[in-house]
């Protein structure tokens, strides 16, 4: 029998069985680094020109990847929408008339009446900076009369009822005579500090100031805020009752302090940071 027949089969198995080469694919396009920040380019020799950076040249497109279809182009006789309208609140002068609310000051009213002093309550001022939401005129104190009426804030009104308070007593104590009224000189005033125009505002600009030019008593003269002989009477009830509104008000300058502050005691208000208070 031949033998070429079966060397002939095994031939064929032989090539079936060989490794069949991988399909052959499509190199990936190479990532292009990210572009140098501008910082981190060396700066040219000297002499030689700048020049501009090397443009990197634009990604191939993925192979197999369909290209970006570009938006569609706005249709004709369409416009942008607008974006809603501004709340007319918000907008032009309703803007600028937007205020804070003032603080409620009922409760110190109530504190004012029981102190004895008599006083009504005024339209808001408003007055460019200056003003005051819900100012009082305070025409009487306790026991004390008020010639010329202050125009104050409540705060304000308040702290000067607790402070004749401490008149009248030092006017018992040191002049043995009774307190009848207090002298204001301003209260209420649009100024600047010092009636100096380029200063900030006074406490005075916002009903949160008032000086208090002397005192009145009854059965001897007047006592007026200014330099006494030293050892006096009246020297001794101006530095008591001086001492006393340093306890009650934030702010208090008289004579001494300043030429502005020579024949008046200056009280006010005034909030500083962390609770500090001027007494001079």
């Amino acid at each position: 029998m031949s033998q070429r027949p079966a060397a002939a089969g095994m031939t064929a198995i032989a090539l079936l069985l060989l490794p069949v080469p991988a399909l052959a694919q499509a190199p990936a396009a190479p990532p292009i680094p990210p572009e140098r920040p501008a910082d981190l380019i060396p700066p040219p020799p000297p002499g030689e020109p700048l020049r501009a950076p090397p443009v990197p040249p634009e990604r191939p497109p993925t192979l197999g990847a369909a290209p970006e279809a570009a938006p569609p182009p706005p249709e004709a006789g369409t416009e942008t929408p607008l974006p809603p309208a501004r709340p007319p609140e918000l907008s032009g002068a309703g803007a600028l008339a937007l205020k804070v609310a003032p603080p409620d000051d009922t409760a110190c009213r109530v504190r004012l009446k029981r102190l004895g002093a008599t006083f009504e309550p005024l339209p808001a001022i408003a007055n460019g900076q200056c003003g005051a939401p819900r100012p009082l005129k305070v025409t009487a104190l306790d026991g004390a009369a008020l010639p010329q009426a202050a125009t104050l804030t409540c705060t304000a009104a308040e702290s000067l009822a607790r402070w004749t308070t401490e008149v009248q007593s030092a006017a018992d104590d040191i002049l043995g005579k009774p307190l009848r009224a207090v002298t204001i000189g301003t209260s209420y005033e649009c100024r600047g500090q010092n009636h100096d125009v380029d200063a900030k505002l006074s406490e005075h600009a916002f009903a949160n100031g008032i000086d208090v030019m002397g005192f009145a008593f009854e059965g001897r003269a007047a006592v007026t805020v200014t330099g006494q002989a030293a050892g006096s009477a009246e020297a001794r009830f101006l530095d008591a009752v001086r001492a006393r509104a340093c306890d009650v008000f934030r702010t208090v300058l008289g004579p001494g302090s300043d030429p502005a502050h020579a024949n008046h005691l200056h009280l006010d208000e005034r909030v500083r940071s962390a609770g500090h208070r001027l007494c001079q």
